[in-house]
């Protein structure tokens, strides 16, 4: 069984200090500060997860992705803070050994966007869907630096990853990002894991929810593991639970 590590920041008399927990359960290393945990999915892809106070769902853990390639890194969503954006920050520079080159918020709810200005002041360059940047800026928001329209190949190491807009479901801005070489794809709060419920509707689509996850299904029909934006991994099983969780609703067919 391989080990598993866990790396803590804690307060001492001398300030913070680092204390790392080799523990030999489960099969992929967990990294963990205060407020944000980063977890191993595959060879060059880790899940962040911090967590989001809300008055409906209460403390909801909520995920984004870390993708890298060689000393390079990119990251699909903020974690919900900016205190937590910066402990991000910091264990991707100094536990994956990486620098950061964009941050890309997958839409513009607070848990894809609400560290964006810890980011920035680290000089580390942002990137949305053009409709995320418009309503980031409705809403008061910090803003993303740059936008592109529906669709965005960007370079991480010697790796693509793949931007895609492909419909309306959570958000009217929700994208989605693949890793093609390792055949993940990040869903973001358009997916759900298994057994969920709809979850927040206050801006969602529901109309076309579950053709907008055909879409994404059919765009990327290699794809191994799937990352919600809320929950556990799996695979394609949870593209299919979320379109069959939303079909009732979907006027398309």
């Amino acid at each position: 069984m391989a080990t598993e590590e866990y790396l803590t920041f804690g307060e001492n008399k001398r300030g913070m200090s680092k204390y790392l927990f080799v523990l030999l359960l489960g099969y992929m290393p967990l990294v963990q500060a205060q407020k944000v945990m980063l977890k191993q999915l595959t060879s060059n892809t880790f899940i962040h997860t911090s967590y989001l106070q809300t008055d409906d769902f209460g403390h909801v853990p909520c995920n984004g992705l870390v993708i890298r390639d060689g000393k390079q890194a990119i990251i699909f969503d903020t974690p919900t803070d900016d205190q937590s954006a910066k402990e991000l920050i910091h264990l991707v520079q100094d536990s994956l050994q990486c620098q950061i080159v964009a941050v890309f918020p997958t839409h513009f709810h607070s848990d894809c966007l609400g560290g964006l200005q810890a980011f920035h002041e680290a000089g580390i360059a942002s990137i949305s869907n053009e409709l995320t940047l418009e309503l980031a800026k409705k809403s008061g928001a910090e803003i993303p630096q740059f936008s592109f329209h529906n669709s965005f190949t960007f370079k991480v190491g010697n790796e693509k990853v793949l931007i895609r807009f492909l419909g309306q479901g959570h958000t009217r801005d929700n994208v989605v990002g693949y890793f093609p070489s390792e055949k993940v794809l990040f869903g973001g709060c358009l997916i759900k894991e298994m057994g969920a419920s709809m979850g927040y509707l206050g801006d969602a689509n529901v109309e076309e929810w579950s053709a907008t996850v055909k879409r994404v299904k059919k765009a990327f029909p290699r794809v191994k593991w799937v990352v919600p934006g809320h929950g556990e991994a799996g695979d394609v099983r949870l593209l299919d639970y979320t379109r069959k969780l939303f079909l009732s609703l979907d006027h398309i067919k």
